[in-house]
């Protein structure tokens, strides 16, 4: 009985290990960035050895992607199943951008922006992978969002090629902030709250659909 007592937080530990060790990855690769990060750092951090580290990633690079895979690839997920959710457009289109924020942007995944803005040219294998999983995927979801909206006649047609990466860019922008300047400097001017209210305001006229102007009667 003495025995099944205690293997069982032992077994519970071990389960739990990957997950320790990639919030501390995180942790270190918005603090330092991905170059500078050890996996000995890594381990210390996480409160094991570099060889308990070992047995669940055998790079940097893998454990990168472990980061990206638990923390960020869940929100895309769910970001997608909001076309099922949302038959308004813009209520869609919002949801997806502002969850972003609020999963992503606004927490310490924000800082990974930083990262690859900073760092994708140095790790080509990162970059790749970061593009395919992260990037690619999210400007679909937005496209995916517009064109639904354009069909509808609620937003007006537009360059489906750019659309995406234009209305992500504010947001990147305000993650870039809070983890460089905003670390020292404080929020942006007037606060995030209306950053937000400003930038979608701005989306939502410059998507709107295009009326008729009047013929000129002079």
């Amino acid at each position: 009985m003495n025995d099944l007592v205690h293997t069982e937080p032992r077994r519970r530990r071990k389960e739990a290990r990957p997950q320790e060790l990639t919030a501390a990855a995180l942790a270190l690769f918005v603090e330092k960035g991905f170059a500078a990060t050890r996996l000995e750092e890594v381990a210390a951090r996480a409160g094991v050895s570099k060889g308990t580290l070992y047995l669940y990633f055998d790079s940097k690079e893998a454990l990168f992607k472990a980061v990206i895979q638990e923390g960020v690839v869940p929100v895309l997920a769910e970001g997608e199943a909001l076309l099922d959710e949302h038959d308004d457009p813009v209520v869609l289109l919002r949801a997806i951008l502002f969850g972003w924020w609020e999963r992503i942007g606004s927490t310490e995944l924000g800082g990974v922006v930083k990262l690859m803005l900073s760092e994708a040219r140095n790790f080509p294998e990162v970059a790749t992978f970061y593009n395919e999983a992260v990037i690619q995927r999210g400007l679909a979801l937005i496209r995916s969002a517009v064109v639904r909206g354009i069909s509808r006649g609620v937003f007006r047609p537009i360059d489906l090629d750019s659309i995406g990466t234009i209305l992500v860019a504010p947001l990147m922008h305000l993650a870039l902030w809070r983890n460089s300047f905003g670390a020292c400097c404080g929020p942006t001017i007037g606060g995030i709250d209306r950053y937000l209210d400003c930038y979608f305001d701005l989306i939502l006229n410059g998507l709107g659909v295009v009326r008729d102007l009047p013929e000129d009667r002079t």
